[in-house]
């Protein structure tokens, strides 16, 4: 019996000498502004990917050129941090070597669009500059750690919003590749084997590896829908650790049944010290037991669902040397962000500030991107990302709230924040087209436009403060976790879109597919009638994701 052939990706990654391939030679070529084949797998453990600009490629074959070419870099920001200092100091490198454009992603971090060829390795050393980096950002490593970000959803937050920058520091990549290749460190010889790496020895992971720690009552983190995750539980009034799950992800591909988004299982529970072996060793058993043959079948959702979860329990048992403990009870209560002020159990203040899919830019009415250059100026606050793609101005003294309402106010935040239709305020999108290589669709340029037509249908209804989550992805990927929202698109096509339904608001549960490639008009008529009969229908509480479930499960 023949041995099965491992990806392609797999010998990239085993004879890249700890990631370092042939990048360094890649990146001076500047005959075209693309790297090698390999490379361009290579970098993605660097937090890169290469992209090109989708709207100028029939311009640019036209006149024989190549693809308009340029780099995402996706900084590592474990649980979202990021101090003023920091931010002040991304501003100049916008403007000089990228799009112009912050983007905060789902994963609560930062991500920057354009950046050339030439500039890679300027905008690394900048990074660095300012105690930032992207390594591990892509690629299949375990990405940015996620946490809950509301310091006022407990008094153990601090603790165990900790664990983000605890985990990734564990999970990191140990080759100095990064360092060789993007701040000018020694050199690794020719000859010489690459650094050992216990847990991503050559192989590293078969894919990619998402880890999530969530705050109850609060679940902005979507935990089930984390490779794995750690979730708070709180006992008279301490932190008494954390049940474990594993096996989330909504990544999928079209016509492929075989590939599904699955929410996690929970495994047990854990003491705070066994945090850090614990995620160790789910990540090692991926990295043993992972389909490195098909990169569709390779997250490990498959691998659990292959091997069993008693089997996969098991195996993680005997390698951590320890039983994990029966799941404990706990509660969530919301998922979408609570915008304006709240107060801490310190009595510090916090603000969330709104930021429309994520993009850092400036409206007539509404300028996110000045407000938060200002506020950043008086350093009388540090700054958040949340995983719904929000900021958040942290601890805050009662003395200076007047100084950042002053702020606030000067810059349209809070007058146009409190006029904002939860639809709108809940929704996640990706970034899509045009520089996303993945995207069938529109979402982040798309999404706005639709959520006002869709908003004109809840006023009709009188819907309007329905808190209704909705999610809109370009691909089938679902970097916004449509799968995971009441209302789920996931693009088909140019202008068609698949509709999903009734996720709940909670995290709990996945919606369902309702209808395949619908256009706007499509979209807008269906979205009609069910809100015209959720309106006269609905039971006491119900949501609208609840009840397209109920409407569904009768259905059937």
């Amino acid at each position: 019996m023949t041995e099965p052939t491992l990806s392609p990706v797999e010998g990239i990654k085993v004879r890249s000498r700890g990631l370092r391939g042939t990048l360094a030679e890649s990146l001076k070529n500047q005959l075209t502004g693309q790297l090698s084949a390999d490379d361009q797998q290579l970098i993605k453990h660097h937090g890169v990917y290469q992209q090109d600009d989708r709207d100028r490629r029939s311009e640019r074959e036209a006149k024989k050129l190549e693809p308009a070419y340029s780099f995402m870099i996706r900084l590592r920001l474990p649980g979202g941090d990021i101090s003023p200092q920091q931010w002040l100091g991304l501003q100049p490198l916008l403007a000089q070597n990228t799009s112009g454009v912050l983007k905060l992603t789902t994963r609560q971090t930062i991500q920057v669009h354009g950046v050339i060829k030439s500039k890679l390795k300027p905008t690394m050393q900048w990074f660095n500059r300012y105690e930032l980096d992207t390594i591990a950002a892509c690629g299949d490593v375990n990405r940015n750690v996620m946490a809950g970000s509301h310091p006022a959803t407990s008094p153990f937050h601090e603790a165990v919003h900790a664990f983000a920058a605890k985990i990734s520091e564990h999970l990191l990549p140990k080759t100095k590749a990064f360092a060789e290749i993007w701040l000018d460190g020694e050199r690794l010889d020719a000859n010489a084997d690459p650094e050992p790496d216990p847990l991503y020895q050559t192989r590293y992971l078969p894919r990619k590896f998402k880890v999530g720690i969530a705050i109850p009552p609060h679940n902005e983190v979507d935990i089930f829908t984390q490779d794995a995750g750690f979730i708070a539980i709180e006992e008279n009034g301490e932190l008494a650790g954390f049940n474990v799950t594993a096996g989330g992800g909504l990544s999928s591909t079209h016509g492929n049944a075989a590939t599904y988004p699955r929410l996690a299982d929970t495994l047990g529970f854990v003491t705070p010290d066994q945090v850090l072996d614990t995620v160790w060793q789910i990540a090692a058993v991926q990295r043993d037991y992972g389909n490195r043959v098909d990169r569709k079948q390779a997250r490990l959702k498959y691998t659990i669902d292959r091997m069993g979860l008693y089997a996969f329990k098991a195996e993680l048992e005997s390698r951590l040397g320890f039983r994990l403990a029966t799941p404990r009870n706990f509660t969530f209560n919301a998922r979408a962000d609570h915008y304006g002020w709240l107060q801490d159990h310190k009595n510090h203040w916090h603000y969330t500030l709104f930021v429309e899919n994520g993009r850092v830019v400036n409206n007539p009415e509404y300028q996110v991107k000045s407000a938060l250059d200002a506020i950043a100026e008086t350093h009388l606050c540090s700054f958040r990302l949340t995983g719904n793609q929000n900021i958040m101005l942290l601890n805050v003294a009662a003395q200076d709230k007047a100084v950042i309402d002053t702020i606030l106010a000067a810059h349209g935040i809070l007058k146009t924040q409190s006029t904002l239709a939860p639809i709108r305020t809940h929704a996640l999108a990706c970034v899509a087209l045009p520089t996303c290589p993945l995207a069938m669709a529109e979402a982040q340029r798309y999404l706005p436009e639709l959520i006002g037509k869709i908003e004109a249908l809840l006023d009709k209804h009188a819907l309007k403060q329905d808190e209704i989550s909705i999610r809109m992805s370009g691909c089938p990927n679902g970097c916004s976790r449509p799968y995971a929202a009441e209302i789920g698109l996931v693009g088909r096509s140019m202008g068609h879109y698949d509709l999903r339904l009734g996720g709940d608001r909670l995290g709990y549960r996945l919606n369902t597919l309702y209808q395949e490639g619908l256009n706007e008009a499509e979209i807008l008529n269906t979205l009609d009638d069910l809100l015209a009969n959720y309106a006269q229908g609905r039971a006491a509480g119900e949501s609208f994701g609840d009840y397209c479930q109920r409407q569904l499960t009768l259905a059937d």
